[in-house]
């Protein structure tokens, strides 16, 4: 977790889930992912939630066995939604200040979190990883990043374009970029399209709000 100084107050969290069957002693793979978000969010908070369970070869884990399954991410998201209000709050920070930022497995366990609850995390950035199954409603308020390499193999890309095309016909912020010949994993062109979204893309809710607003200024005074 990055420091503020001593009367510094964060303005935002991002909780980064890292993809599963990493070695918790291993190097840590979202270090290009945080850095980038604390160069470009100086007053963020970055903290790297890590998968709870373990496997036969001491590989973190966010789930038992092997492939996602409906149970499985059942089972997980409890432990993530508890983590992370616990986070949000210990830092005075309401959920739309809150962002999830997964890689691979880390990104299905974020997408499916905010599909399962209501009022949790203002924005994903899902990296490298897709839904367990197609999204049947859109979430609340939260903004969407969909990032994939086209030659992922692991999550292939299909996946991925499906969702996002569901999640528009829903009526969700819902941003998708597919990037030529990248396969799975955190790639640098990955984290930069993700820092490009977050800086330019507008919310519908806003631009409803700005419009609003607008048509109230054009009403004559009585």
């Amino acid at each position: 977790m990055n420091s503020l100084d001593a009367h510094g107050q964060p303005d935002l969290l991002f909780a980064l889930l890292p993809d599963g069957g990493i070695a918790p002693d291993g190097p840590d793979t979202l270090a290009p992912l945080a850095a980038a978000l604390q160069a470009q969010y100086p007053s963020a908070v970055t903290l790297t939630l890590h998968p709870p369970l373990r496997d036969g070869e001491g590989r973190c884990r966010w789930w038992a066995g092997g492939a996602p399954s409906p149970e499985g991410v059942a089972a997980a998201l409890p432990v993530l939604i508890e983590r992370l209000r616990a986070e949000a709050a210990r830092l005075g920070l309401p959920w739309q200040r809150v962002a999830l930022a997964g890689v691979g497995e880390g990104a299905l366990l974020a997408l499916e979190a905010v599909q399962a609850e209501a009022a949790l995390a203002g924005r994903v950035l899902a990296l490298a990883g897709g839904y367990l199954s197609r999204p049947g409603h859109a979430p609340q308020d939260v903004c969407v990043h969909l990032v994939h390499g086209l030659a992922d193999q692991r999550f292939p890309s299909r996946h991925v374009v499906d969702a996002a095309q569901a999640l528009v016909d829903l009526g969700a912020d819902v941003t998708a970029d597919l990037l030529p010949h990248l396969d799975h994993g955190l790639h640098p062109a990955m984290v930069d399209k993700a820092m490009e979204q977050l800086r330019t893309f507008i919310p519908a809710r806003l631009w409803r709000e700005a419009l609003l607003a607008a048509q109230e200024n054009e009403r004559p005074v009585s």
